[in-house]
């Protein structure tokens, strides 16, 4: 999964897609400005020209946005390729990041800190430089655990960037663009909660990605992939459960909810590849049929998740969105680890046939995971007809497997997939085959289903926000409590105090970063000076102190002894906020 050869075809398939992305949105302001002018005119030559070029427009989309779906079908670009990867499993599906445009964060930003805070925006050039490089950077995440750190930061970051410069009465002037994933259709939006969605997608797709492409043929590999996965599922149940009325269709609940399945199911198949892992290699255990009954249950409960996987996808709202090759690969694999579950029963059934009856737990377990509707065999008889129900049923469904891979156009190019699919139906019919003997007339009986049973637990709960904590960029403007953009400000002043010896400034402050003039006395030095209660004091001296301590200021004051130099700020509204009292006499 590591090879710089897999790792450029990757990064040229995501190239590939933002250069898709942009002409499909060429093309659609092309639509809206001829949709706009076939309104707008009555001139009727003009409308048949208008017309004309609006169908050369929808046929352009559709072209445009068929390579997008080409795109998104290429999953084996993604897979773990050592030691024959390809050849030796099923492709998993992993999503394509959004693309997004640039955001011109400085003039909108250096504005914003000057109107509304009445602060030196010049001071934020490098706060606001790096925020610009943070974003443009977690465009093209590495897909290892530096990419998924990197667009954790930027998402925490975002928290404090909303409060910072996101008010009810204002707006930044900014508007952030995103591709959808599955049509390449653009979507703009001034909130930061489209851009947290945005970036929460990339972040469950880039768990797709890595759990993809690690080694499926060892049990670390496995893990890891299992750990990506359920990761990933975790970051789009957040989506779902914290962001609604997403202008894009990659974001609509149905089809996250179809994503959540589909991270389920792929994470299962990994924990069903390790537990048949466990019994290859020379030190495995010997297969018994309790350990063959084990695996047909998992089996067969991975094929009813990929079921449920395929019924999301199949939703009307969904299906017109994601490639029909993601349809129809969950359709194979459905099908396949079905045809797996009656194998492994069948195998369970005929190599055990050694003239002794089955032990009870083997009967209980038969029965219970077949559903079984004819009689538990009594002999070897009955076992090997029942055996080979089993495995002829193994064939049938892997035969049908095959045949949905054919009938998709995608698919069937997989050349990786079809030879994997080869060799399981061959070697079912070849088991089966060498089964059955020389009675090829036997009667054959229907068998019964297997009922889907797992003890592999599968659970997530929330994305690792606490663990990527960052700093906030804009740190300098003052605690978020009341430097944010709920509160606007007038602009700041200098008020300096002289006293006598035996005299007191007059003022009293309370709070905890910022301090907070509490009251003022009439006629005090402090009155006189300018000094109004509801003032937050942001410096003393040359000390900037929005960020100190209750104690700390009030050793300042001390320390300034008879000439106090307070530099002021004023909300709009006053705040309140209680808190301990220091009276400065």
């Amino acid at each position: 999964g590591s090879d710089p050869r897999a790792a450029t075809c990757r990064s040229k398939l995501q190239s590939k897609r933002a250069k898709l992305n942009q002409e499909i949105n060429k093309e659609l302001r092309l639509r809206a400005g001829a949709e706009n002018l076939f309104k707008a005119t009555s001139n009727k030559k003009l409308r048949e020209t208008v017309s004309l070029e609006l169908s050369f427009v929808n046929s352009n989309l559709q072209l445009l946005k068929e390579q997008l779906a080409v795109l998104n079908s290429s999953v084996e670009v993604y897979q773990g390729d050592q030691h024959g990867g390809l050849t030796h499993h099923i492709p998993m599906i992993p999503l394509g990041l959004k693309e997004t445009k640039e955001v011109p964060f400085h003039d909108a930003l250096h504005e914003f800190i000057e109107d509304h805070y009445k602060g030196k925006a010049d001071e934020y050039l490098e706060a606001i430089a790096e925020l610009s490089d943070l974003r443009q950077a977690m465009r093209t995440p590495s897909r290892d655990a530096t990419g998924i750190g990197l667009l954790y930061e930027y998402y925490n970051q975002l928290y404090f960037f909303e409060r910072r410069f996101f008010s009810p009465e204002r707006g930044l002037g900014v508007f952030f663009d995103w591709f959808d994933s599955l049509t390449g259709v653009p979507s703009a939006q001034r909130t930061v909660a489209f851009e947290k969605a945005c970036v929460l997608f990339n972040l469950g797709a880039l768990h797709t990605q890595i759990g993809t492409r690690l080694e499926r043929g060892t049990g670390d590999g496995l893990d890891g992939s299992v750990d990506n996965f359920l990761r990933a599922a975790a970051v789009f149940r957040f989506i779902v459960d914290n962001f609604t009325n997403a202008p894009s269709m990659d974001l609509a609940p149905q089809v996250l909810e179809a994503f959540i399945l589909l991270m389920i199911a792929q994470a299962r198949e990994c924990l069903f590849e390790k537990l048949l892992l466990s019994y290859r290699g020379e030190s495995a255990p010997a297969q018994d049929i309790d350990a063959y009954l084990e695996q047909a249950q998992e089996a067969a409960e991975l094929s009813d998740s990929y079921q449920r996987v395929y019924e999301a996808l199949s939703i009307e709202l969904v299906k017109d969105y994601v490639p029909d090759s993601w349809i129809a690969l969950v359709q194979v694999k459905s099908q396949y680890y079905e045809a797996t579950a009656h194998q492994m029963v069948g195998s369970g059934l005929v190599a055990s046939i050694d003239g002794r009856p089955l032990s009870l737990k083997t009967k209980e377990t038969l029965t219970f995971i077949t559903i079984i509707d004819i009689r538990v065999p009594k002999n070897g008889a009955e076992q090997l007809q029942l055996g080979l129900s089993h495995m002829r049923e193994s064939v049938l469904l892997h035969e049908e497997s095959l045949r949905l891979q054919r009938m998709c156009r995608d698919l069937k190019k997989r050349d990786h997939l079809s030879t994997f699919l080869r060799r399981a139906h061959d070697a079912a019919l070849s088991a089966y085959t060498r089964a059955l003997g020389d009675d090829e007339f036997g009667e054959a009986l229907d068998p019964p289903p297997i009922l889907a049973s797992t003890k592999l637990q599968l659970s997530f709960g929330q994305p690792d926000f606490g663990q990527h904590p960052v700093d906030d960029l804009f740190r300098g403007l003052g605690p978020l409590t009341l430097f944010s953009a709920k509160h606007k400000w007038n602009p700041p002043r200098l008020a300096n105090l002289r006293k006598l010896h035996d005299q007191g400034f007059g003022f009293s402050v309370r709070g905890d970063g910022p301090i907070i003039i509490a009251g003022v006395d009439g006629g005090s030095i402090a009155d006189l000076a300018g000094v109004r209660e509801g003032d937050v004091i942001i410096g003393i001296g040359d000390v900037d102190v929005k960020w100190s301590t209750h104690e700390e200021v009030v050793s300042l004051i001390k320390n300034a002894r008879n000439d106090l130099s307070l530099k002021l700020i004023q909300p709009v509204e006053k705040p309140t906020q209680p808190s301990k009292v220091f009276i400065l006499n």
